[in-house]
């Protein structure tokens, strides 16, 4: 029989080790073994940007936390490097400026924990978009309401430099609700980083710019590819290949395939499809939103707020042509942007009007989607991205 004092010296021993225990687990985030992180863009009354880690083992999550520098950190982009993070806001950047303001986060790799660097003007109105050069030597941010496209230059410690340039748009189009003046609402990079593709919902155009090394855009050789009157393109992807490209329409509920020259960055029209099902009519109360595709380059997902849809497309790999695969619905309203997996296993959609991320286990093969019974609760969320850790 242990006698009652060495009893006591171990029950001590064991409060000792538990209390030390517990204050670890309190005090620092949880770490994610797997090094694969979430993070969500919100809008106003939300808790800025979240962030999860992700356990792809068991496809769980964890609540790493939040930062609320500003409010509406509505679009997000993370440095090539995967070392930094960048979010546009609403919100205005000084007392005495009526700009939005773009942040720059320092990632830490270990717990997916953002840290503030630095904020510039997005020296433009109700900025919509951010997206970061594939050399890691630029950011650009999207002006929506001022229709205007912003560049600043990464530094080495991946803060921003002031304004490199600005390229302001003018005109209109032939929708008096929403197109009474042009309204920048991407702007996304070649894969080499030469040309920058500015999808324009105001004037039906996708602009394309020349870009300098030291930040400056001119036009390109052909400086835009039009898009049907009244289309309103809204977001734009390149094929794995560099030979394709499509746009996402808002207003006219359509996806447009260009082909590209890659020496002189031009499109051509190929296709405009619908991404309605058959029996659904659309109406000014539907709007399509975000356009990704695979990594394998076999299909493409695009969005639609209204039905709340995703619509799958199927790519030939030698036409760039779409075939319609299928709908699926996004379990919550009005979806928003959305990510692709970068191993292309699952892909998660962002519905503002259900404060909810919901997660979809993707068939290879066929494309198709089937809800994993996943949700992750965010307030207002209208972006997610991932990052893995090497």
């Amino acid at each position: 029989m242990i006698p009652y004092s060495q009893l006591l010296f171990l029950f001590l021993l064991m409060i000792i080790f538990g209390m030390t225990a517990c204050g670890e687990e309190t005090d620092r985030p949880e770490r994610i073994q797997s090094g694969e992180f979430i993070y969500t863009g919100t809008f106003s009354d939300s808790e800025g940007i979240n962030i999860f880690g992700f356990d792809r083992s068991g496809s769980t999550f964890s609540n790493i936390g939040s930062v609320m520098d500003r409010t509406e950190p509505n679009f997000l982009a993370i440095h090539p490097s995967g070392n930094f993070l960048y979010a546009v806001s609403g919100q205005r950047f000084s007392e005495d400026s009526n700009h939005g303001t773009v942040s720059a986060y320092k990632i830490d790799r270990e717990t997916g924990e953002l840290e503030l660097l630095n904020e510039r003007s997005t020296e433009g109105q109700g900025p919509a978009h951010v997206s970061a050069d594939p050399l890691g030597r630029f950011v650009y941010a999207s002006n929506y309401s001022s229709g205007n496209l912003s560049v600043f230059a990464v530094q080495e410690d991946g803060s921003l430099s002031e304004v490199t340039d600005i390229a302001q748009h003018e005109g209109r189009s032939v929708n008096e609700r929403r197109q009474r003046a042009a309204h920048v609402h991407a702007a996304d990079p070649s894969p080499d980083g030469r040309f920058l593709y500015v999808s324009d919902l105001g004037i039906d155009k996708i602009k394309i710019y020349q870009v300098s090394d030291s930040g400056e855009l001119t036009p390109a050789e052909t400086p835009y590819a039009e898009s049907e009157p009244g289309a309103g393109p809204r977001h734009f992807t390149i094929h794995p290949d560099g030979e394709f490209a499509y746009s996402v329409e808002e207003l006219s509920l359509t996806v447009a395939v260009y082909s590209m020259e890659t020496q002189t960055g031009a499109l051509q029209p190929v296709q405009r499809l619908s991404l309605l099902p058959d029996d659904v009519e659309g109406d000014e109360g539907m709007s399509a939103a975000d356009i990704h595709i695979s990594p394998d380059g076999n299909h493409l997902y695009a969005t639609t707020r209204g039905p709340n849809i995703l619509t799958i497309f199927s790519i030939d790999e030698n036409s760039g042509e779409l075939s319609v695969v299928g709908h699926e619905s996004t379990r919550g309203g009005h979806p928003r942007n959305f990510m692709i997996d970068q191993n292309g296993e699952f892909l998660l959609v962002a519905n503002r009007d259900d404060d909810n991320v919901v997660m979809f286990f993707r068939d290879s093969e066929t494309g198709m989607l089937e809800p994993a019974g996943i949700e992750l609760v965010v307030p207002r969320a209208v972006f997610v991205t991932q990052l893995i850790v090497d």
